[in-house]
């Protein structure tokens, strides 16, 4: 228990505080609140209440920040889609119906059953002070006050009732569960002989006529896209610390200002022997607990080579009593203070005297201890000359993004004067009006890209203004030469052509071939059929889902089945399916897959619960929400 508070109780608090909460992450406090406010123009209504843009815009925020978070690296105007923003519009709404209904049915808790289940419920417990009442300041980390975390606290519990009675209760019929329980794992032996169109592949050798017709049938799938060949320059932290000068005095000023973090840091090897008494205990048995804990110093202090004997004895740590009371090496800020403050007073192989702690009476002896040396100036020069770099750049940030930014702005016709000035690197690149797949880096910029392909940029030949792609990280670009969306002639990618024709010709020779063999099998020849396989939903034996489905769908009652499947470029397969099998038992019991089944079923009407709430509330959705998500698909200029 000692180890686990030591190592994890910020992390517990964390986590606790994300638990109470998560519907309240994506939404946010305007979310609830709004829910009866007007806007500035309304998307959508419910109850005849209006979702206003603003709303709509900030939630979309959200979740693209979250997104962000959880793909690190990634341009998030690339995550921003219709289609994200449809769901964005959808969750809002059915989070809508929800507090109307909520609100209809009086579902909010009182203000006593508040008290309760806050009181009550443990996952509640990290966010509670010493004087029993929410912390202000875990709260205030999340932006909130007590008042706020309340309203929304009850909102939520509300909004929770209004399904929970189909969620919590549900109980698909047994006839159903067993149906679709058979029709899952339900087997079926198979014969299975493929046709890929590598196989033909050698056979095929098209003429120059054949080449001309591809190539004028499918003039789109050789589009080449608008391209612009661009030079670029990237201001950032990185590109002002190379740039940055330092001397020799400087690195040594900066070694000697900052010797702590050069300094290895001392730890110290510790063990212990704890007594409990905690806050929760009598005045009577903390006393109690205490004389105990000078009785075992005073043994201690006797005979200190019986320390790891005793600590196995009566340490009442169950994380570190069976090893002798042994907490292995301890770095300041590891423990709580009193025990930590303890820990290094002493020098190796003392003694302490009574430490007392939040978790009882603590008796340490230091067995060992390492570090506190300092690491000498040559071993560490590359560590001391990389932070004074980047420290000048930091302090030089402002002044030179103004600098950059005025620069290419004001000597539009080329990137030089400010590459010149910032000692930057001028870099080239190819690119398109959108990222190309695998980019990184200021390529992987749309808004950078939106700018490249400007008028601005593309006809007046100016560079781009200075776009920031990143945190402390501005980029501009100059267009050096635009080349329009294009076919280009045969001639340069007839290699590219002849491909596309072997991979055509060769899938529709494999579709032949299997339309043969099928044609021969529903006559009755069954020669020369692989082994049989016997598949199920759970057990595929490596059948992809088209075959697999058609397996499964093969009519019962008219077996032997024989069917055939067309894969188009992954060529042709002809089936058998000669016999139905009952599901195989599962290793651990149906009982997963029933429960499975019947959350799946609780979803299920508890969806057909809230479209049956959306048409009592009248959910529109106006012309302005469809303009919006018109205007996320339009393309750049």
């Amino acid at each position: 228990m000692f180890d686990f508070v030591r190592n994890h109780t910020r992390l517990a608090l964390g986590f606790m505080l994300l638990l109470i909460i998560p519907s309240f992450v994506f939404f946010g406090i305007q979310g609830y609140s709004r829910f009866m406010e007007g806007g500035n123009a309304d998307i959508a209504k419910v109850d005849g209440h209006p979702i206003t843009r603003t709303e709509w815009e900030e939630a979309h925020r959200r979740e693209l920040n979250q997104l962000q978070q959880r793909s690190r690296g990634v341009d998030v105007s690339q995550l921003d889609t219709p289609a994200l923003r449809q769901q964005t519009l959808d969750a809002l709404v059915r989070q809508q119906v929800l507090l109307a209904a909520a609100n209809d049915l009086h579902l909010y808790p009182s203000v006593a059953r508040m008290r309760r289940l806050f009181d009550g419920d443990p996952q509640f417990a990290g966010l509670r002070g010493p004087d029993g009442r929410i912390s202000r300041e875990l709260l205030a980390a999340q932006g909130m006050t007590p008042e706020m975390f309340d309203q929304r606290l009850r909102q939520d519990f509300g909004v929770q009732q209004v399904i929970a009675g189909l969620t919590q209760t549900v109980a698909p019929p047994a006839a159903a569960a067993s149906a679709a329980f058979n029709a899952y794992l339900q087997r079926r032996v198979v014969q299975v002989q493929r046709y890929d169109p590598a196989a033909f592949r050698a056979g095929i050798n098209p003429d120059d006529a054949a080449l001309q017709a591809y190539y004028q049938a499918h003039q789109a799938d050789f589009t080449v896209p608008d391209q612009a060949r661009i030079d670029y320059a990237v201001l950032d932290l990185d590109a002002l610390a190379k740039a940055a000068v330092v001397t020799d005095a400087e690195l040594r000023k900066a070694y000697a200002d900052s010797l702590a973090k050069y300094t290895v840091p001392e730890e110290r090897r510790a063990s212990h022997i704890l007594i409990k008494a905690d806050s929760s205990m009598s005045a009577a048995d903390r006393a109690k607990a205490k004389a105990e804990a000078e009785k075992l110093l005073a043994e201690v202090r006797k005979n200190p080579a019986d320390f790891a004997a005793l600590a196995r004895k009566y340490s009442q740590d169950p994380g570190s009593a069976a090893k002798g009371g042994d907490l292995d090496f301890i770095a300041r800020g590891a423990m709580v203070k009193p025990f930590e403050d303890a820990v290094f007073k002493l020098g190796v192989g003392q003694i302490s005297d009574i430490v007392k702690t939040e978790f009882g009476y603590h008796i340490i002896m230091v067995t060992a201890k390492r570090g506190g040396e300092v690491r000498p100036f040559e071993q560490v020069r590359g560590e001391v000359e990389a932070a004074l770099r980047r420290s000048i750049a930091q302090r030089r940030w402002a002044a030179a993004a103004e600098q950059f930014t005025d620069t290419v702005y004001e000597q539009s016709d080329s990137l030089k004067p400010a590459i010149d000035k910032l000692q930057l690197a001028q870099q080239t690149a190819t690119v398109q009006r959108q990222p190309a797949p695998g980019a990184s880096g200021p390529l992987a910029s749309t808004k950078l890209l939106d700018a490249v392909f400007s008028n601005d940029a593309l006809r007046n030949k100016r560079n781009t203004d200075a776009i920031e792609v990143g945190p402390n990280q501005l980029v501009a670009a100059h267009v050096q030469q635009f080349t329009p969306a294009h076919v280009p002639p045969l001639a340069e990618i007839k290699d590219q052509v002849r491909a596309r024709v072997v991979e055509a010709q060769a899938a529709a020779a494999a579709r032949q071939a299997g339309l043969a063999r099928l044609a021969a099998l529903r006559a009755g020849d069954t020669a020369g059929l692989p082994d049989a396989l016997t598949v199920a939903r759970n057990q595929p034996q490596g059948l992809d889902k088209p075959l697999l489905d058609a397996v499964l769908g093969a009519d019962p009652a008219r077996l032997p089945s024989v069917m055939g499947i067309d894969l188009g470029a992954q060529g042709y397969a002809v089936l058998r399916v000669t016999q139905v099998l009952p599901p195989a038992p599962l290793p651990g019991g149906d009982a997963e897959f029933v429960k499975q089944y019947a959350q799946a079923w609780a979803d299920a009407e508890a969806q057909a619960y809230i479209d049956a709430l959306k048409q009592r509330y009248k959910v529109q959705i106006l012309p302005a929400a469809k303009s919006v998500l018109e205007a996320s698909t339009a393309p750049s200029p």
